[in-house]
């Protein structure tokens, strides 16, 4: 018997669509799959929003970054690896 082979995305859709279904017990869906309540509410939010494109994983990386270097002094750095290798 083989075994039955599950991606992310079809896991995560799968949840959607029995969470949505009548009288469904969310946090019970979520013992099942194996995931907090906090992400099984956060995939139902995503999926009314934009559809099964917002199953998918999202960048983690930060969107403000206060202690990055100024551009001119970046550019500076670089210009002095280049002149000193």
């Amino acid at each position: 018997m083989p075994w039955k082979e599950y991606s992310t995305m079809s896991s995560r859709h799968e949840f959607v669509l029995l969470a949505q279904a009548p009288g469904a017990n969310v946090r019970a869906l979520c013992h099942a799959f194996n995931i907090s309540p906090k992400t099984g509410y956060k995939w139902l939010a995503r999926f009314a929003e934009h559809g099964a494109a917002g199953l998918q994983d999202r960048s983690r990386r930060p969107l403000h970054s206060p202690a990055r270097s100024s551009s001119a002094l970046e550019a500076l750095l670089l210009a002095l690896h280049d002149a000193y290798p």
